[in-house]
Order: structure tokens, then C-alpha cells, then sequence
């Protein structure tokens, strides 16, 4: 057994990608043989993701949550901001410019009010927990868009562990509502057209939340919610730690 350990805390990188994949794993099977895929199995993955993050945290006092415990060191390498960023890249180039431009004024006007509105409800959501510098409202409001826009903002702008976690957790539960009322809202909001899944894929954003929410109403719309919601994250990393961290930074200097 101690030689296993051994082995594990020396190639700690190969360990994680393996510990993650089969958390993917379960996760998905969680998702579709259990919730009968009304959550996606990528919510369930970070869920649990944060438990055990909590749970290392507490075993040892850390700051780094799973990673300070040396069997789970390798974790704290791959969730640094090098793979998150290279995630959130990778996911960008999958898309096509034919599409970008077929969503058209549709696509750009519903990025531009779901963005800005899920902002403001994020801040809100922060200033009712008690935080008053700009940094931290930045964050949970960009949280409240994506849990991945969240954290990039987050690290942007030096925001504290703490708070980073908030706006992942605020994004996830963003996450789980939108998959379980978007096909239970869907005939009386009227999303029943490609025109009306790029509009709703714009204004709520988030990608895995719009594609199964929209996959258990009518799996033909969602490359069109996916059109304008793969574009959300993009649009939210640039303007949540720019233009919308100097607004709040004049609110509260």
C-alpha cells in the first residue's frame, strides 16, 4: 500500500485526470440512470467536486481544499488557471462563424440582457450576503451568469478563495434550475422555434443547463439554444472583470 501511495504522489497530474474522470463518470451515470438525465451530469460533477473540496479543507486546515492532502496534489495542479483557461479556449474554438453570424441581432441583443441581467442578480444576491467591496460583487455577480465566468473573474480581479467558491456555487445552482424548469416553462414562454432557442440561450447562458433543459423539451432546438449560449461565456469573461468591475468599482470605491 505504501509503495501505491508512492507511486500516486509522484506522478500526482496522471492521478487527477484519472480521480476526475471517474468523478465524470459517475456523475453521468448519476444523471441519466438515477435523474433520468433532468440534471446534467456536469452540475453533478461540480457538486460533488465542491464537497470534497470542503471536505479537504476541513480535514486539514488548508487553503486548497482536496489538494493539500498529498494523495490529491496533482488535483490542485489541474484546476489551476493554466487547464481552466485552456478549457474555456478549447470550448470557444468549436464554434462556427457561420452560426455566430446566423444568430445574428437575435443572438447578440439576448447575450447582451442575459448577461447584464444575471449580473445585477448576482450583485444583489452579494450585497445581501454582506459584501461591499467591488471585487467580491464582480465576482458572485459573474458567478450568477456562469460558474465558469465566476472564477475567471474571480482570479482576475484577486478575489478570495471564499468568494470564488460563492460564485461557483451561486453559478450551479443557476445551472440546475435552468435544465429542470426550461421544459416544464417551455409551452407557456413559447420556446417552440430555433428563433426562440438562440433567445433563450442568449439570456440564460449556460451552456450545459440550456442544452439539457432544452434536450428533455425538444432535442431539435438545442443546437440552436447552444448557438448563443456557447458565445455567453466568451462574452461574460470579457466584460464582468472590465467594464462592469470599473462600474462597480465607482459604486463602491
Amino acid at each position: 500500500m505504501e509503495i501505491a501511495f508512492d507511486i500516486i504522489e509522484k506522478n500526482g497530474l496522471i492521478f487527477a485526470f484519472l480521480f476526475i474522470g471517474l468523478l465524470v463518470l459517475i456523475s453521468e451515470i448519476i444523471s441519466k440512470k438515477i435523474l433520468k438525465s433532468r440534471i446534467p451530469g456536469s452540475a453533478i460533477a461540480i457538486f460533488f467536486g465542491l464537497i470534497l473540496g470542503y471536505w479537504g479543507g476541513f480535514l486539514t486546515g488548508g487553503e486548497k481544499g482536496l489538494a493539500d492532502l498529498p494523495l490529491f496534489s496533482g488535483i490542485g495542479f489541474l484546476g489551476g488557471a493554466m487547464f481552466r483557461d485552456f478549457a474555456i479556449v478549447a470550448t470557444a474554438i468549436g464554434a462556427s462563424l457561420y452560426l455566430i453570424i446566423r444568430s445574428g441581432m437575435l443572438g447578440f441583443i439576448s447575450l447582451l440582457i442575459g448577461i447584464v441581467l444575471f449580473f445585477i442578480i448576482g450583485v444583489l444576491l452579494a450585497l445581501a450576503w454582506g459584501f461591499r467591496d467591488a471585487a467580491s460583487l464582480c465576482t458572485i455577480g459573474a458567478g450568477a451568469c456562469t460558474y465558469i465566468v465566476g472564477p475567471v473573474t474571480g482570479a482576475a480581479l484577486g478575489a478570495s478563495s471564499e468568494v470564488i467558491a460563492l460564485s461557483i456555487g451561486t453559478g450551479l445552482i443557476k445551472t440546475i434550475a435552468v435544465t429542470i424548469f426550461t421544459p416544464m416553462a417551455a409551452k407557456r414562454i413559447g420556446l417552440n422555434s430555433p428563433e426562440s432557442a438562440m433567445a433563450y440561450g442568449g439570456i440564460m447562458g449556460t451552456s450545459s443547463g440550456v442544452a439539457a433543459g432544452l434536450a428533455a423539451t425538444d432535442p431539435k432546438l438545442v443546437p440552436y439554444g447552444a448557438v448563443t449560449a456557447t458565445f455567453y461565456t466568451g462574452l461574460g469573461c470579457l466584460l464582468c472583470p472590465s467594464v462592469f468591475y470599473i462600474f462597480l468599482h465607482l459604486l463602491f470605491p
